[in-house]
């Protein structure tokens, strides 16, 4: 027998279809339903509301094959088939993290394809592998974010047993995982969650209608959100959970979704016995996010750091539209690496007001802020999802990755950052629905019209060819430029793990050093000194030591006071009297 249930406190009646025939369920006071029936394992079921003729998904699916509009199936994780019983977890501290999305990783666009290329992450130096959304949505493929159903599996991907071969697979390799979940919103095609409680407001965010979190039954709305993490740190044995855009978020309830989530997640690990970690994607510039609940805040462990990322991109690469409007200047980007965040309670040209408060960097490590030269968001969202290989030069990729991975920050890279892709990451859509696939394209082209693009270089979302131009090429990284970089990649990382200086995370023990009129800039971290020339000339850097990793070679002065950098490279100088490595000419 198998117990079924669903909390469903709107409609008056409510039957289980099991394998095509149906039966009658109980309603509880608390608005749960429930009914014993024989089923065999990976039977179809689905509910039936009311007098609809519509056998729905069940809101907690835990596997969907044949589409999210259809029934689910009954699937439990096999523990059997999990190999990584020594498997003690990783902190996030210490650790470089890779972010990418399954379906374009390779060209299968599978779990099981993407464990091949695992071995690459392991000789790069990763730590943690942090996957983009996998939770069921509506098509065969997009950016994960338009999930509707999420307790289940993508199923293009390789489902749940998919999913579960890739997390063995790198807990064998000594690799982390880190999953990006979204529980701010619920994508536009597939989502029924409406006609069985109330888990959406009237109110919307940019991408949809906004969760329940704190009105009239938001406790079992919560309830779905907090018991779908732990599913996929339990059954799954994910290590992090990464949370997209938790300022979309609407919750004024005393003990917020984020802290109830950090205090479920905590309790979890210590009966689990190893580390999980959660990560915050938020556009607030609000410390209180990754403060100690014991202090006041709700205690996640880490969150994104974009005020470094734009601090970084726009002084290398000199761009300036949209939200790097107030970066640009060595200056800025000194203050950023310094503060954790640009702006700290400071006016944002790009918002029209002042944003965000000053983080205390006394009381929060710096590791706990994840620093990057790209992700999915700052690739994907230009217009034509054009990588910084493609418009920058190596050198300067070269100097965006000593400046992240030479940084107190925790390092994250996206996939094919390593040796320069050029290959884009677009914005792509699958949608079924003709209205709906043409809504979408036409608010893209709308979108970037207003920024001066016009509509024809708009790759289409919903064009199968913006989503096979997505993929990585592998036969990249085995070209001469690619392979130069990609080196330089893994020496900045091999350093990181070696030096001592690399791992301190407190920021009132980072002194910056900068001109930027020379548009160069120093990181003085123990006797290490990471120097950048951001400029295309040679320039001379009055930082002393011994050079032992750089990206073209530079010249010491005859007093060993000074370098000459030459235009786009960096070199890290060991002022210590003994050399510890070697540099790359």
């Amino acid at each position: 027998m198998h117990t079924f249930e669903v909390w469903a406190p709107i409609p008056s009646t409510v039957r289980v279809h099991v394998d095509g025939v149906e039966h009658e369920m109980i309603r509880s006071p608390d608005g749960w339903w429930r009914a014993d029936v024989a089923a065999a394992p990976g039977a179809r079921y689905g509910f039936v509301l009311d007098d609809s003729p519509t056998v729905l998904p069940d809101p907690r699916s835990p596997r969907q094959p044949e589409g999210v509009h259809l029934p689910s199936r009954l699937h439990d994780v096999d523990p059997a088939r999990w190999t990584d019983a020594a498997w003690t977890g990783r902190q996030l501290a210490g650790s470089v993290v890779y972010e990418l999305h399954v379906g374009t990783f390779t060209p299968e666009g599978t779990f099981d394809a993407a464990i091949t290329h695992l071995d690459h992450l392991v000789d790069l130096g990763v730590g943690f592998v942090e996957l983009m959304p996998v939770a069921a949505f509506n098509g065969t493929h997009n950016w994960g974010y338009d999930g509707v159903l999420w307790y289940a599996v993508h199923e293009a991907y390789g489902g749940p047993d998919g999913l579960q071969r890739f997390v063995d697979a790198c807990h064998r390799r000594g690799l982390a995982v880190a999953l990006d979940v979204v529980y701010n919103h619920l994508g536009p095609s597939g989502n029924y969650l409406d006609r069985f409680g109330p888990y959406l407001t009237a109110g919307t965010n940019s991408w949809g209608s906004t969760i329940n979190l704190c009105g009239p039954d938001s406790g079992e709305v919560r309830r779905y959100v907090v018991d779908n993490a732990l599913r996929w740190f339990r059954e799954f044995h994910i290590d992090a959970l990464r949370l997209d855009a938790v300022h979309a978020l609407v919750d004024n309830t005393a003990t917020h979704l984020l802290e109830e989530l950090s205090i479920e997640t905590h309790r979890l690990s210590a009966h689990l016995r190893r580390p999980l970690t959660l990560i915050a994607e938020s556009d607030l510039n609000d410390p209180r996010i990754i403060t100690a609940r014991a202090a006041g805040g709700y205690g996640l462990d880490a969150q994104w750091d974009d005020d470094v990322h734009h601090a970084i991109h726009a002084a290398v690469s000199g761009e300036r539209q949209g939200y790097y409007g107030d970066f640009g200047s060595i200056r800025a980007l000194a203050h950023t690496l310094t503060h954790g965040y640009f702006h700290g309670g400071t006016y944002s040209t790009f918002r029209g007001r002042n944003h965000g408060r000053p983080m205390d960097i006394r009381r929060i490590p710096a590791d706990a802020m994840l620093a990057y030269t790209c992700t999915h968001d700052q690739i994907g969202n230009r217009a034509t999802g054009d990588r910084p290989g493609t418009y920058l030069t190596a050198g300067q990729l070269a100097v965006k990755a000593a400046l992240v991975l030479c940084s107190p920050y925790t390092p994250m890279l996206f996939m094919g950052e390593e040796w320069g892709a050029r290959t884009p990451f677009q914005y792509f859509t699958s949608h079924p629905e003709p209205e709906l696939g043409a809504a979408t394209a036409e608010g893209r082209r709308r979108e970037f019209a207003g920024h001066g693009w016009g509509t024809h270089e708009i790759p289409d979302p919903q064009d199968h060819l913006t989503f096979l131009r997505s993929k990585l090429d592998w036969t990249e990284p085995e070209q001469e430029h690619h392979a130069r970089l990609l080196e330089c990649y893994r020496a900045l990382i091999t350093l990181r793990h070696a030096r001592a200086e690399l791992s301190d995370p407190w920021l009132e023990h980072l002194r910056v050093e900068y001109d930027d009129d020379a548009r160069w800039i120093a990181l003085v971290r123990g006797n290490l000194r990471i120097t950048c020339n951001l400029g295309t000339e040679p320039v001379s850097v009055p930082v002393g030591g011994i050079p032992i990793l750089w990206w073209d070679e530079p010249a010491i002065d005859e007093t060993a006071s000074a370098v000459t950098l030459p235009g786009h490279s960096f070199a890290v100088l060991d002022a210590a009297p003994i050399r510890v490595g070697t540099g790359r000419q």
